[in-house]
Formats: C-alpha cells, structure tokens, sequence
C-alpha cells in the first residue's frame, strides 16, 4: 500500500492550489461514491424489470456510500483494475445484493456516467464563482466609470480613457466565458447505459422477456442520476465533450491572465496606477524589501498558460480514440480534468482577491495625465482651430513641431510645456484665445462616450446574472 505524507510528492493542488470544495469533487472517495450511486440506480432500474429483487437494491443502497479505499486498493494490488477492486469491496458489505452490482454492465457504463457527474458539480462551482467575479467587476466598473486615467498603445501613452472602460474590456471577455460555461454545462451528457460498443447488445439479452427494453431501462438509470445520455456513443461517450469543457476553462484562463498581465504593467512604478493588495506583514522580495512585486498576478499567468495547454490533451484524446475505444486517454484524463477545473478556480479566487481589493494610484494616474494627456488632447485643439477658418495641414505640422520640442524636454526629464508652447504661438492664437487653447488641452475632457458604454456593459452584466449576485 503507497502512504502519502510530506516524504513522497504531493501535488499544489493537494493543498496549495484550488478549493476544498473543488478537492473534494475530484476526491477518490468521491469518485467512487459516485461509481456506487451508479450502480444502484443500475439495479433500480434492473429491480422494475423485475431481475433484482426489493432485498437485493436495499442492501445496495445501505452501502451505497460506504467506500473503504483501503480495501479497495488491497484487491487493486491483484486485480490491477480499480473498478473490479471496488466492486470487490462493495459486493463484500452488501452481502445481500452483492452478486447483482454490475450486473451486463461494462466498465465505462459506470465511469464515464460518474465522471461526467464530477465534471457537472464542478463546472457549477466554476460558473457559481465566475458570477461572483462579474458581480464584483461590475460594482468596480461603475465606481470608475468616469475615473479618468491614460490608456496605452504598444505599451506607449496613445489617449486618455478611463479605469471604468479599460475594466469593462476585460468585463465583457468574461461574460462571453461565463455564457460559455453555462452552454456547456446545460448541454453536458452522459455516457448512458449501453454496454461494450455502445449498442446495448448486453441489455438486450438481459432484458428479453422482461418488461423493460435497453432504451427504457437506460432512461430510468439516467433520470435516477437526473442527467441525460448521448443518444450515440462507443464504449465511451464522445471525447469531444472533455475538449467542450476543458477549452471553456481555458477561455476562461484566457480572460483572467489578460486583467493579470494588464496589472502587472500598471504595477510597474514607471506607471504605477495600480496595484495588488499588499499585507502589512508581506514580503515582496527576499533579497529587496522594497518591493512590491505582483505576486497574484504572475501566478495567475502562470497557472493561466497551463491551463491553455490542457485542451490539446483532450483534442488528442477525441481525435485519437479509434474505432470504438482504446485506453490511451485514460491515464491523462485522471490528470487533465481535475487540473483543468482546480488551476481555473484558483484563477477566480485570486482574481476576486484583485477586483475586489484593487489599489489605485491617483497621484500617479495624475501624473501620467499631466505628462502624456496634453499630446493626445492637440486632436481636440486640431479640430476646433479647423473649424474656425484653419488650414488642417498647416496647423498639424505647428503642432508637430512644438510636440517633438516637448517630447524631448519629457525625456530630459523635465515637465510637459507643451500646452505652453501652443498656447503663445500666433499661427495657433489667431483663431482662438490663449485660454482656449489651454482648456481644449485639458485631457480628461477626451474621453468620448467611455463612461456611457462602461455603464451599459454593467447593465448587461446585471441582466444576465442571477438576481442578489451583485
């Protein structure tokens, strides 16, 4: 028997990544919880067609949640089959109805039944938690709707927009995730009851002069589960579902490293906007202890780009499966889907850590505006002198020229005199006044309909969240 302790390896998401509750679902007491939970809604069924009898199902349901992985693990040494192993061990405690578990079944008419059970709960807790988060950004996006702030192109300072509507970019990639996650979700199917190739042959000779056919007994076993069946499926149902619901964590994952990698920069001092919350006791750098380094961010993009290699395993795994089975997806798919779902729940715990305890630097948002905001707000101060009689190529190039000037003076590092400049030359005064000039200047005022169209992404959000989650 293997003895796991700090001593042998333990994966991250054993204690350091994901939730309990995410553990929990992809526990092995779970799993074959749920194997049990399959086979008596397999003889349930069997009991109305009349081949097990009222003794028989009772026994099995007294027992149905009794796991012993001990035991279980003791037989698996021998058999080498972890199915057969637990129906060992629970044919041995029902000691009444265990000669009928499994009875014309084959291994993934339980399995993947089961699995898909597991996949079901956990996408719930995915979707509960993704609702959570949109909430939470759509409080912070209405909050900074109108917080004016320097947007970036290229990573170089373009035009003003503000904290609202760079926030609603990344808002409305995670609603289009959560729409995902609950279509998929709605449309998961099991494998359903249908034996070795799919065509319930073994059924059919199990029920024949009963008053069950396969199609029947098949759906009082799936209603007992409450979850449908694939009306076609091999010995396995269709691979392609695990793709379906790994790449939505991994659109998901997509999402979130964005907002984290957006962060990081923002973080940066020569920005310096934003911020992670910082403990007063944590420590940024073993080395510096200076700094404030964005510890939830990088792990976010780091777990973000695992996460966004999982759903090549599970296409190979669909494309690959020849014919009507073979085993080669079954080792990764004990790794690919319980650490597709923990990596994406880390990711929403820490992105609500973020939202919701997110820094913002007025200070330093002001002096991005100061410095950059002036050369985009020259557009405003272009249109205006054009409609009052200017030539339009002709007053480009005096703002060009008096751009570069104060371009270079920023890189000397001195202040932005640009709104200066502009406002004593007289190929620029002759068609407005000095403090006109200045005023059109004022960046904050260029930022369009930002604030509008953030709002309207909050209601959207709002609208397609369940009532009282924001």
């Amino acid at each position: 028997m293997s003895q796991f302790s700090y001593e042998t390896y333990l994966s991250p998401f054993t204690w350091r990544y994901g939730s309990d509750e995410m553990r929990y679902i992809w526990s092995l007491a779970n799993k074959r919880r749920l194997w049990r939970k399959v086979w008596v809604a397999l003889a349930a069924a069997q009991h109305d067609a009349g081949l097990v009898t009222t003794a028989q199902l009772d026994d099995l349901r007294t027992y149905e949640d009794a796991v012993d992985i001990e035991r279980a693990h003791e037989y698996e040494q021998e058999l080498h089959h972890d199915l057969m192993a637990e129906i060992r061990v629970f044919a041995e405690q029902a000691k009444i109805g265990g000669g009928i578990i499994h009875l014309g079944a084959t291994s993934m008419d339980v399995e993947d039944n089961a699995d898909v059970l597991r996949i079901r709960d956990a996408m719930d807790v995915i979707i509960q938690k993704t609702e959570a988060t949109l909430g939470a950004l759509a409080e912070l996006i209405e909050r900074e709707a109108d917080h004016v702030c320097m947007a970036f192109t290229h990573i170089q300072p373009a035009e003003p927009t503000t904290i609202g509507y760079r926030l609603a970019f990344v808002a409305q990639d995670l609603l289009a995730d959560y729409q995902t996650l609950r279509q998929v979700r709605v449309s998961l199917r099991g494998k359903g009851i249908k034996g070795a190739v799919g065509t319930s042959a073994s059924y059919t000779e199990l029920l024949r002069e009963t008053p069950l056919s396969p199609r029947q007994m098949e759906t009082l076993v799936m209603q007992n589960l409450s979850l449908e069946a694939f009306e076609i499926a091999n010995q396995t149902y269709p691979r392609r579902q695990d793709w379906d619901v790994v790449n939505a964590l991994a659109g998901l994952g997509m999402t979130l490293y964005k907002f984290a990698l957006d962060l990081r920069l923002l973080q940066s001092p020569p920005i310096g906007e934003w911020g992670e919350p910082f403990g007063r006791h944590q420590v940024g750098s073993s080395a510096m202890p200076f700094k404030r380094n964005p510890i939830n961010a990088e792990n976010m993009d780091s777990m973000a780009r695992y996460l966004a290699a999982l759903p090549r395993v599970t296409w190979d795994n669909a494309a690959h499966s020849m014919l009507e089975r073979t085993l080669d997806d079954s080792g990764n798919r004990r790794l690919v889907l319980p650490d597709a779902f923990l990596t994406a729940d880390e990711l929403l715990r820490r992105m609500q850590r973020l939202v919701t305890g997110l820094r913002i630097n007025e200070a330093a948002i002001q002096r991005n505006l100061d410095t950059y905001g002036v050369f985009a707000a020259t557009e405003r101060l272009l249109m205006e002198a054009v409609r009052t009689g200017g030539d339009r190529q002709v007053l480009h190039e005096v703002i060009r020229e008096h751009s570069m000037v104060a371009w270079a003076a920023i890189m000397q590092g001195d202040s932005n005199n640009l709104a200066d400049l502009l406002a004593t030359d007289a190929r620029i005064t002759q068609y407005m006044a000095p403090e006109t000039v200045r005023a059109l200047l004022d960046a904050t005022e260029h930022i369009g309909d930002a604030p509008e169209r953030a709002r309207n992404l909050v209601s959207s959000i709002r609208q397609a969240l369940p009532q009282g989650t924001s």
